[in-house]
């Protein structure tokens, strides 16, 4: 009687779905109620399934994730932290982020006791934002990598008088450099800048830089200079959660992340710090880390409103399925599929900045083939090869960037594996020898003439590599919700 019962109420709660769905757009399907977008989402999802997605910073999440941010989630307001909200009917909406939090610290092997994590953050850089009003006051100085060398406009940049991100507006910012013979951070200048600027906040971390971080001698620079070291792994989250590359949470004060990228989750951050016994005084007092309401109170009420709670239970699933042997095993095979890849493009003639890669990614310097790095992503698109340009150490601008970067994260979630990075590296080397012979016909470095030499007559060449590249990715599924 029992199994009948529930059995009647399902098909009644069926029934009374169609019926709503009938008279009520709330109820209705996107691809039912907005055609006209629905098939913006189809061509997407099939650029996707037919593209090989090269960008480092892109991946493939889950269809779980998916899930939670469609979610009911998105419906809540929930103002402030959980247990100390500003609206009513929080209940699960606390216990999904108490989760997150509790998973975000699992997943990194961190013990609570020592460290805290707010996940609310909307994305990387208003998280690195958030990170610095936390640790300083307007107009104090910091120093991260420079911008054209690998580093990320949230470290501040500025071109003479100009200053491009808003941390340099904000803050006063100094970038320290790699040297450009070896591709590899200039720790000796670093600290003797660091030694002459005194910076309150000392950053690690980048965009585009392909080797492992001395994060050793970053903390102890940032200890000597009184100064407080923020890592900031985006990139390389998901492989330092994965145990493929080196941890900075054993050297820095703070560490940001975005959670999509390597991590494999939704688009959102976080901004874990330390906390507990940070020193003792002479006489044996213990001195605390106060990083926690620090950081809490400048993502909230400082610079969010209400947290995208879709978002943080999509993280919480994500932050789960890092935890698992197979995630694991994706990660480590990430790097391997990358150091193949690079290996491969160097056995063609290209050059790596650095001489190869570490981690998840590589940047091409494509000036010795003297072939733009816009002129080369613009051929390879329109061969289904998604990556981007990017500028190389020694480059005067970013307008015209000498290179190009790469990374394996998304290839290595469609099924990618060590064999397959020849067939990849052959579709790249293909693309760029046709830019290459387009910039010689146009006869010029500007991107605007070669696009005109590009557009002005048919290109057979293109569309064969775009056929093979196509068929090719075609046989490794793409995770989606779409019906």
């Amino acid at each position: 009687m029992q199994v009948m019962q529930r059995f009647s109420r399902r098909v009644l709660s069926r029934r009374a779905y169609s019926v709503a769905a009938a008279h009520n757009p709330l109820f209705g399907s996107i691809k039912d109620l907005d055609p006209e977008l629905y098939q913006i989402l189809v061509n997407e999802e099939h650029r996707q399934k037919t593209s090989l997605a090269l960008i480092p910073s892109e991946n493939c999440t889950s269809i779980a994730v998916l899930e939670a941010l469609g979610s009911i989630m998105q419906n809540k307001y929930s103002e402030g932290y959980p247990g100390a909200r500003y609206y009513g009917g929080n209940e699960f909406i606390d216990q999904a982020e108490s989760l997150c939090m509790k998973r975000a610290l699992e997943a990194y092997r961190l013990n609570p006791e020592e460290w805290g994590v707010n996940v609310q953050p909307l994305s990387g850089s208003p998280a690195n934002f958030a990170a610095y009003t936390a640790l300083m006051n307007p107009g104090d100085r910091l120093m991260g990598l420079h911008l054209p060398h690998g580093g990320h406009l949230s470290h501040g940049f500025q071109v003479g008088n100009k200053k491009i991100s808003a941390t340099s507006m904000y803050f006063e910012s100094l970038a320290y450099q790699l040297n450009e013979s070896t591709g590899t951070i200039d720790y000796e200048d670093m600290e003797h800048m660091a030694r002459r600027y005194m910076p309150k906040v000392l950053i690690g971390g980048g965009s585009s830089y392909a080797r492992h971080w001395d994060t050793a001698r970053m903390r102890t620079l940032a200890d000597e200079i009184n100064g407080t070291f923020l890592f900031d792994m985006a990139h390389f989250s998901g492989l330092v959660a994965g145990e493929a590359h080196p941890s900075p949470f054993d050297h820095a004060h703070v560490v940001t992340t975005t959670t999509h990228k390597s991590l494999r989750g939704p688009r959102g951050a976080m901004i874990f710090y330390r906390k507990g016994v940070k020193s003792t005084t002479k006489s044996g007092k213990p001195v605390m880390y106060d990083f926690e309401s620090k950081v809490n109170a400048a993502v909230f009420p400082g610079l969010q409103g209400g947290p995208h709670n879709h978002t943080i239970t999509a993280l919480a699933v994500a932050l789960g399925q890092a935890q698992t042997p197979e995630f694991k095993e994706y990660q480590a095979l990430v790097v391997r599929n990358m150091k193949v890849l690079a290996d491969s493009l160097m056995n063609r003639g290209y050059t790596l900045v650095s001489g190869g890669t570490d981690n998840h990614l590589a940047l091409v310097d494509l000036r010795p083939l003297k072939v733009g790095g816009a002129q080369s992503e613009r051929v390879l698109e329109l061969a289904s090869i998604a990556l981007n340009k990017n500028t190389v150490p020694g480059d005067k601008s970013a307008l015209v960037p000498g290179g190009i970067r790469l990374g394996t994260p998304a290839l290595t979630t469609r099924g990618l594996v060590e064999k397959d990075m020849e067939t990849v590296a052959e579709f790249i080397h293909r693309g760029v020898s046709i830019a290459k012979d387009i910039q010689k016909d146009a006869g010029s470095k500007k991107v605007t003439d070669f696009k005109s030499t590009l557009e002005s007559k048919d290109r057979p060449e293109i569309d064969a590599l775009r056929n093979d590249v196509q068929s090719f990715i075609g046989q490794y599924p793409l995770p989606s919700l779409l019906k």
